[in-house]
């Protein structure tokens, strides 16, 4: 066992090297923040489809609507949703489901057109398929709420962290 001095001589050394490892809070600033005021000025274009509309309402809520002014760039995503059957009984009926959405979107700076950032997201979830019709759909229907505000965060850091890295120097 270590004495009590030199551990807390190793905290107290960890603590003041801390600063010192380059790690900067990705909205410090809240709401003022330049990530903040970025993502906010990014136009979400529509988006194809229910999964379509659930994704782009879940991507307002993470980013905000577009600021007073003329937006800077326009998000636009391309969905991939697709339910694939497996576990099969004797009689071929499917007892389970496993639902994938995937997003590729594409970040465009309004100014000049040009695609500053694309990236892919996605996730997936297992159904399973019980004997009432009615349960099942309303299964699938909760995993695409579901899958759409994962792929949402996924997308909103991604674009926070792009925001990030090209704010202003202070």
């Amino acid at each position: 066992m270590m004495p009590k001095g030199l551990t807390r001589a190793g905290l107290i050394l960890a603590l003041l090297l801390l600063p010192s490892c380059g790690l900067r809070p990705l909205y410090a600033g809240g709401t003022g923040s330049p990530v903040a005021g970025t993502l906010r000025s990014v136009q979400i274009a529509p988006i194809a489809g229910q999964s379509g509309w659930l994704l782009r309402d879940k991507l307002l809520d993470r980013l905000g609507e577009a600021g007073q002014g003329t937006p800077l760039y326009r998000l636009d995503v391309t969905l991939d949703d697709n339910i694939t059957s497996f576990g099969l009984r004797r009689d071929q009926a499917a007892t389970q489901e496993r639902r994938t959405l995937r997003a590729r979107y594409q970040l465009v700076d309004l100014s000049n057109g040009l695609i500053v950032l694309d990236a892919t997201a996605g996730s997936d979830a297992a159904i399973d398929i019980v004997s009432s019709e009615y349960a099942t759909v309303a299964a699938e229907q909760t995993a695409l709420e579901q899958l759409s505000g994962i792929v949402a965060d996924q997308i909103a850091a991604r674009l926070a962290l792009y925001a990030m890295r090209t704010a202003p120097a202070k």
